[in-house]
């Protein structure tokens, strides 16, 4: 499988930075005070059963994520396209640092959702989930951002959780102990989020910081993947592949296997050469709110912004923590909509 990503042109401003390897994958030391390598993988696929990609996806050193776009034919396409195209306007990728916070990437989702809608009448929309590596006093971390149900993953020391929580009816089912896990991978509701961007009034992201580790595993991917592989089968995948292009085909190729029922696709992300930094803290993240062929569904509630951008809990006061961090070239490239297999019939 050879991923065929659409770049995102660096901004005029800046250096290009290096280009990914043929296989997908991509190395990137850094040129700040940490001594932080990146090795990335990624891919996508349009499944077995749909006509057209509505995911896209940003692999640009500081930002690696994933957009699953709502709405079918190509309006799920425009909305997830707008979304990682305006994520690659961050102006860490330009000048090159890894210094962005929360409200900076929160900034972009807000002008993305504001797009989306221009260019779709509100009719379409997309979820977001990835990380933004940042540093603080020269320590590196991932900051996780989430909204909707696609997910980010992290395998450290052997062991694979879920960083991101589904904003889905079926997590709040079972966050209230109605169904359980099990339940909800089959539940006829399961395909309903609770946020999004471009449709509805739920247009906040989850942020969490975690301390990078040395050999850390990052996985993002839409709910192609996770919807026919459980965690037990992802997990495996991940600890059987050193390379992280290896193991993106892999999960791809197993997701399709299962039946390929949704667009899949997967961005792998491995850290190394991590310095020692033992007061890293933690920010938790607000709580979410308390078919085969399918569609994701937005539906809508509101919640309140900050007007400085971080989010702000429901008594109105900030959540999270501002990052002062430094600085790290690096690449933009974006996948939107395309297929890492064109010549399947």
């Amino acid at each position: 499988m050879i991923p065929q990503p659409a770049a995102v042109p660096p901004s005029a401003n800046s250096d290009a930075g290096p280009v990914p390897a043929p296989d997908g994958s991509s190395s990137s030391p850094s040129s700040s005070s940490s001594s932080l390598r990146l090795n990335c993988g990624y891919g996508t696929d349009r499944g077995l059963r749909r006509e057209m990609n509505e995911d896209s996806f940003i692999a640009s050193d500081p930002v690696f994520a994933v957009a699953d776009g709502m709405g079918g034919h190509e309006a799920g396409e425009i909305a997830s396209g707008i979304c990682v195209r305006t994520l690659a306007r961050i102006p860490q990728l330009a000048s090159g640092k890894r210094d962005a916070t929360a409200g900076v990437v929160q900034e972009h989702l807000l002008m993305a959702d504001e797009a989306i809608r221009e260019a779709t009448g509100a009719r379409a929309g997309t979820t977001l989930s990835g990380v933004v590596v940042v540093e603080q006093m020269g320590a590196p971390y991932w900051l996780v951002l989430n909204i909707g149900d696609s997910r980010t993953y992290r395998l450290s020391h052997g062991q694979l959780s879920q960083v991101s929580v589904d904003h889905s009816e079926v997590q709040e089912l079972v966050d209230a102990g109605q169904i359980s896990q099990a339940q909800a991978a089959v539940h006829p509701r399961r395909h309903v989020v609770t946020r999004a961007l471009g449709t509805g009034d739920e247009i906040e992201a989850d942020y969490w910081l975690l301390p990078i580790e040395e050999g850390d595993r990052i996985l993002v991917c839409s709910d192609g993947l996770n919807g026919e592989l459980d965690d037990e089968h992802i997990s495996n995948i991940l600890r059987s592949h050193a390379d992280p292009q290896a193991a993106v085909d892999e999960l791809i190729q197993a997701a399709l296997r299962s039946g390929g029922r949704d667009n899949v696709t997967c961005i792998v992300l491995d850290a190394t050469d991590v310095s020692d930094d033992d007061g890293a803290a933690r920010t938790a993240p607000r709580s979410a709110a308390a078919a085969e062929d399918e569609d994701t569904l937005p539906r809508t509630d509101a919640l309140e912004l900050a007007p400085n951008g971080e989010l702000a809990s429901e008594d109105g006061t900030v959540e999270g923590q501002a990052i002062e961090d430094q600085a790290v070239e690096g690449q933009a490239v974006a996948g939107q909509g395309k297929d890492a297999n064109d010549g399947r019939q």
